[in-house]
């Protein structure tokens, strides 16, 4: 996969349905906060970064901490979600990141975290080992698991998962340098009128 493939990726993150880039924005914004709050002197926890609300989160906070031992098992099932993200699917990004502030909660950032990427990259793991029986199949007799579709397929998702933090800063800032970017005009499409046939 190519570098301008990985850019396209990355800018497709916004090209889904409205109620889904609400979303998107939301958690993304939360997920951001919350790996940046690991800079902090006490890292913050999931629902500690919505310490600035006023809601009283701190019997829920204790109910997920009480719970660790089911909970940190949403992390592995946030790694799978992430390994299940497509282009034109990139809704198990955001169920896979949401499992994991849960499993934070839980668990806290490192563990969380990690299980996840490692849930993910074992099932990748997996697939690619699958996929060496299929390296040699013909697509047209039957269903194969092929290394370079493995490859791209778990690029893709590994990007899509990635930019989900970034997406609430992007779009900030696209919308505020909007206005003083100029974009070049666009090309002029050719229009092909039929030749008039002559009478007479």
């Amino acid at each position: 996969m190519t570098r301008a493939e990985i850019v396209r990726l990355a800018r497709c993150v916004v090209r889904r349905p409205r109620w889904q880039l609400v979303a998107a924005v939301v958690l993304s914004a939360w997920t951001l906060a919350w790996v940046l709050g690991q800079l902090a002197h006490e890292p913050l926890s999931p629902l500690g970064v919505l310490g600035w609300t006023g809601i009283p989160l701190d019997a829920a906070s204790l109910w997920a901490r009480e719970r660790v031992d089911v909970l940190v098992w949403l992390a592995t099932l946030g790694g799978l979600c992430w390994a299940a993200t497509t282009e034109q699917g990139q809704l198990p990004a955001l169920a896979g990141w949401l499992a994991v502030l849960v499993a934070g909660e839980a668990a806290g950032y490192d563990h969380a975290v990690r299980r996840a990427i490692l849930s993910m990259v074992v099932f990748l793991a997996v697939l690619a080992v699958v996929s060496v029986t299929g390296r040699r199949a013909f697509v047209v007799d039957r269903v194969a698991v092929i290394p370079k579709d493995v490859l791209r397929a778990g690029i893709t998702a590994a990007v899509l998962t990635a930019v989900v933090p970034l997406i609430a800063p992007g779009l900030a800032v696209t919308r505020l340098v909007r206005p003083y970017v100029t974009k070049p005009p666009r090309p002029l499409r050719r229009v092909e009128t039929p030749l008039l046939r002559e009478t007479g």
